[in-house]
């Protein structure tokens, strides 16, 4: 019998990656989904509700392992009061919802595993390199990520393997990052936001799904992990960069900081802020990244 993967947010952008990658590499998937869909010879869809806190016991029964994709964009709609609740709420409650299920039907897990954000180290400006190890942030991007990790790390308690993938924006072909930045500068008037300077840790889609099918086949992977390329991008190289994938150099003066606040309001945060991260840890059990060149990395996404 194939060992079956279920995923939460498994119709998203990095679920879909992952799905395929799953499959192609011997496992079946289960995909939970708001509505009914067709099955495929490797892939089922399971109905689940958060909201009421339902799910199909099946879906649940056939796990060997869950991968938690699930939960509220946090760069999608501007940060008011009652969106942050939902930021906060939807990934803790969906994995309550498969923690509560659990129990209630005495299954077990082989491993659990989180995605998580390399936000958790705070919407700060500094060279400072972090590791997962460092103090998380306590502003909104910190506390956020680590109510997502909290809601993890109570698999724990069950005597499961529980992982948290801290991932940085993720470039993909036709989604992710890029999707927004695309329509700008392909007319050439891409530039670069605020002062440039933040940093921008990124990774490819194809690695973060690499990353989660390494978890899932080495048990020697445990807590948190950094997925993200360690490099010096900023916003201001990463702007150069894209440029010049389309042909041009950048032209035009930076976006002042104080327009994007005005548009974005305090999720403006998401742009005008940036960390450096440490892959390290992930490196030192045997992980090698495939792309780690970020020019090569968009030509990739964009001219292939």
């Amino acid at each position: 019998m194939k060992k079956n993967v279920l995923i939460t947010g498994g119709t998203g952008f990095v679920g879909r990656h992952l799905t395929n990658l799953l499959v192609a590499n011997g496992f079946s998937v289960s995909v939970l989904s708001r509505s009914k869909r067709v099955n495929t010879a490797n892939v089922f869809y399971y109905k689940w509700d958060v909201e009421k806190q339902f799910i199909e016991e099946e879906a649940i029964q056939r796990a060997d392992f869950v991968i938690h994709l699930a939960g509220a964009n946090i760069g999608e709609k501007r940060w008011t009061k009652k969106r942050k609740a939902e930021i906060l709420s939807s990934r803790e409650q969906a994995a309550q919802l498969i923690y509560n299920s659990l129990l209630k039907w005495n299954k077990n897990l082989e491993a659990f595993v989180s995605a998580s954000a390399v936000g958790i180290y705070g919407a700060i400006n500094g060279r400072a390199i972090c590791n997962e190890n460092m103090q998380p942030a306590n502003d909104f991007l910190g506390l956020t990520c680590q109510k997502w990790e909290a809601a993890a790390n109570q698999f724990e308690k069950l005597g499961i393997r529980t992982v948290k993938i801290r991932t940085g924006l993720v470039l993909g072909k036709e989604d992710g990052f890029l999707k927004k930045l695309v329509p700008i500068f392909k007319l050439r008037l891409g530039s670069a936001l605020g002062t440039g300077k933040q940093y921008m840790p990124w990774i490819h889609v194809d690695d973060l799904c690499q990353i989660y099918l390494e978890v899932i086949k080495n048990s020697m992977f445990s807590g948190a992990y950094n997925a993200a390329i360690t490099d010096d991008t900023t916003n201001e190289s990463f702007s150069k960069i894209l440029a010049k994938v389309y042909g041009y150099k950048i032209w035009l003066p930076n976006v002042p900081a104080m327009l994007i606040k005005i548009a974005l309001g305090e999720m403006s945060k998401l742009v005008l802020t940036g960390r450096r991260v440490s892959n390290e840890k992930i490196k030192q059990l045997g992980f090698q990244f495939q792309h780690e060149d970020l020019e090569t990395a968009i030509k990739e996404c964009l001219l292939k």
